[in-house]
């Protein structure tokens, strides 16, 4: 399997490094970045150098387009890549909140588009429950300073995260407006809404947290099967202050055919072994991705 990867920043380069040390069953082919000397150097650095190249020559040197870089970027390049028949790994994932015709695209060009799961787990008992009533699904962020300074939202607000002594609630919304707002940020907000009940009811609170050396994410759903709560904590100074949300997908095994901690969108949002019928999805995905 090929793989070309778009953005070489902090994951993009985590990405390389890991596939270059043989542990991902595939080849890196090709590397695309807006820095191009950037991208360049650091593709020397790698024992076996892929070529660096825009994205046409990317599409002609790989099956597998991973993105690394930016909602805006994904927006620009995703049909380009699909109508190629690609198939696509989104690692900002609060893009596909605004383009649920992605999905349908994929399926037209006979290609798929990867959703990894990013720094949350327990979706697949979240699926799981929306064959059922599911009355609310909340995550609530706890970030460090360092890994909210900068969005959209603390900007427009004057938001100043480095003043906050203790922990602070400085958004509480939907997984759409929180995507809008923090969109390097909670991209595991827009993973949660999309295996769940959609992105208009979900709903996030994100926290300033102080001296914190971890991100965390506290999730829970609850419905008609009864209370489901997960909490991750994640350890930012190998990284900087932004989670790796693609490291979960560095699992993946591309021959067999299975993405450990990566979900499916093909079509429909629907787990990679068919597990749930096109009849039992949510009225959500439904609508959002018809068949």
């Amino acid at each position: 399997m090929r793989v070309g990867i778009v953005g070489v920043g902090t994951i993009g380069q985590a990405l390389a490094k890991a596939i270059d040390r043989g542990e991902v069953a595939v080849q890196l082919t090709a590397l695309h970045s807006r820095n191009l000397a950037q991208a360049q150097a650091f593709a020397r650095t790698l024992g076996r150098v892929p070529e660096v190249v825009d994205l046409a020559g990317v599409l002609t040197r790989c099956d597998l387009v991973i993105e690394a870089a930016t909602q805006a970027a994904l927006t620009a390049m995703a049909p380009d890549i699909l109508t190629a028949g690609k198939d696509l790994m989104v690692l900002s994932v609060g893009a596909l909140l605004d383009h649920p015709e992605w999905p349908a695209l994929a399926a037209c060009h006979g290609c798929r588009l990867y959703v990894p799961s990013g720094a949350i787990v327990g979706l697949d008992g979240l699926k799981g429950a929306c064959v059922g009533r599911v009355d609310t699904v909340t995550i609530t962020t706890r970030k460090p300073p360092q890994g909210l300074a900068g969005a959209p939202y603390v900007e427009a607000h004057g938001i100043d995260v480095y003043a906050c002594t203790t922990e602070t609630v400085i958004f509480e919304g939907s997984a759409r407006e929180a995507c809008q707002g923090f969109p390097a940020n909670v991209n595991v907000a827009a993973a949660l809404s999309l295996a769940g009940i959609g992105p208009d009811r979900t709903r996030i609170r994100i926290l300033v947290a102080p001296g914190s050396t971890r991100n965390m994410h506290d999730v829970e759903v609850e419905g008609e099967f009864g209370r489901l709560t997960t909490l991750l904590l994640r350890l930012t100074h190998c990284f900087g202050g932004r989670t790796l949300t693609s490291l979960a997908a560095l699992s993946f095994n591309i021959r067999r055919g299975f993405f450990p901690g990566a979900a499916l969108l093909d079509n429909l949002f629907t787990h990679r072994r068919g597990v749930f019928s096109r009849k039992r999805l949510r009225t959500w995905n439904a609508k959002a991705y018809p068949v």
